[in-house]
């Protein structure tokens, strides 16, 4: 049975290794999963007793977790969860704990309209703003997806993937966008670690992210929105399928 009992600088919880972690680990996802709902209070204390740790370091999970909006804490009050609609739910973590549980579905159909509504208008800008390095970078990026796809290896298949949209935001010249990065690869990190890629990818996805990259280096960015927009609703289709 959870009792629960936060402003601090922007914490990535993925630098959290050893006892602060393992903390993370168990009440981001149990917040995310409403198994620790809007309201609930838990007292420093009783974190230390139930896991077993210092107070330095239930101090430090709770601030990550305030730097996500997560909670709030108050003096002799305790660490309250917070309403959803106050979450940073940009944070990579926050929607890497979101896909973790319950709220998949709802948290990936949000991601997607996202994706469309951004993604392509970033692709018509890199169009414009890349430079020759940006370029080359997409190039290569699509052709090594095209590789570990064929080699059905969707580890590399991702790592390549997010570097692709990485770059294709940061091309852009709109730091907006291109803060958008980490977000982006939490969403396709999330769809394979979930299994819900194909066992290989599909061929027409990527031929579609070697025009975007064609299209972006031909200075052409009708063509590099067009083409982005079938990456992004394609992918979402995908997801409809199985979901």
């Amino acid at each position: 049975m959870w009792l629960l009992t936060a402003t601090a600088p922007n914490l990535d919880p993925m630098e959290f290794q050893g006892l602060s972690g393992r903390l993370l680990d168990d009440l981001g996802p149990a917040i995310a999963a409403g198994e620790l709902p809007e309201g609930t209070v838990v007292r420093i204390e009783e974190l230390e007793v139930r896991y077993r740790v210092s107070r330095t370091v239930v101090r430090d999970a709770v601030r990550v977790l305030e730097s996500m909006r997560m909670v709030a804490s108050r003096r002799r009050v305790g660490v309250t969860v917070r309403a959803k609609s106050e979450w940073d739910v940009f944070n990579p973590a926050v929607i890497a704990w979101r896909l973790a549980g319950a709220d998949r579905a709802a948290q990936l159909r949000s991601l997607g309209s996202l994706r469309a509504a951004v993604e392509p208008a970033a692709a018509a800008l890199a169009a414009t703003h890349a430079s020759p390095e940006q370029c080359r970078a997409l190039v290569v990026l699509a052709t090594d997806m095209t590789m570990a796809g064929r080699d059905g290896d969707l580890e590399a298949f991702l790592r390549h993937d997010a570097n692709f949209h990485a770059t294709v935001l940061q091309s852009s010249a709109n730091e907006m966008f291109a803060h958008l990065s980490a977000t982006v690869e939490a969403v396709l990190r999330g769809r394979t670690e979930h299994r819900l890629m194909p066992h290989r990818p599909r061929e027409y996805a990527v031929q579609l992210h070697r025009e975007v990259a064609e299209a972006v280096c031909a200075h052409d960015g009708e063509r590099a929105e067009r083409a982005m927009r079938a990456v992004v609703t394609g992918a979402q289709q995908e997801l409809e399928d199985v979901l």
